[in-house]
Formats: C-alpha cells, structure tokens, sequence
C-alpha cells in the first residue's frame, strides 16, 4: 500500500458552522458574551408567527461587545459548560451612554 487512504477529516473540507444574529443582554462575565437570539415560530394550530428566544454564551477574547451591541455568533466546539459559540463579528454597535 504505497497511497494513504484519504478519509473526510484529511481531507482539509469543514463542514459550514451554524451562525446566529441576535443582541448582547450581558458582559459580566470575562471574555464571555450573552447573546439573546430571536426567532419566530409558526404555530402548529393557529398558524400565526410566535417569537421565540434563546439565550446563547459566546466566547469574546479582546471584551470587545458591549451591552445592546447586534453580533454575529458562530458555532464551535465546546468551550466550557454552556459556551458553545464564539463571537464573530459585531454588526451593529449600540448607541454609548
């Protein structure tokens, strides 16, 4: 066997990573965002859009999001016990105070 077998992972191909906008609601903590990402739902019955939320911890390295900031979080291997995200990118900065 001279040729080395060539499985998916050698192959240098990435599968695409799941991304979501939503809004900062916290940045007490260190190098870690709170990201609150709306989304809405049809409802099985009535069939009228329902708005649904979900809260996601991203990794911030530089503690560059702010509070009201609109972000762009991508998924990513685990990083701790709820970060699942990392930041990449801020869309919107919120007005300072």
């Amino acid at each position: 066997m001279t040729q080395a077998q060539n499985t998916g992972r050698d192959s240098g191909e990435r599968k695409s990573r799941k991304a979501f906008t939503g809004k900062v609601k916290s940045t007490k903590m260190d190098k870690t965002v709170a990201v609150v990402v709306e989304r809405l739902v049809r409802h099985p019955v009535y069939e009228k859009f329902v708005k649904r939320r979900a809260t996601m911890y991203a990794h911030d390295e530089s503690n560059q999001a702010h509070v009201g900031d609109t972000v762009e979080i991508v998924s990513t291997r685990p990083l701790s016990k709820l970060k699942r995200f990392r930041l990449s990118r801020i869309v919107h900065k919120a007005p300072a105070d």
